[in-house]
């Protein structure tokens, strides 16, 4: 799933930065849509 992240944070050893659309597994991305780290992106 894809998400643009809304602030930084490191994942897995990748530092994922701010305002960058990353491909991340569904489940971790639905937990970071729901804490409002990221927002969901259309492919």
């Amino acid at each position: 799933m894809k998400v643009k992240m809304n602030v930084q944070t490191a994942y897995h050893g990748d530092l994922l930065r701010a305002g960058k659309v990353y491909e991340i597994d569904e489940a971790t991305a639905k937990r970071w849509i729901a804490s409002k780290i990221a927002v969901a992106v259309e492919d």
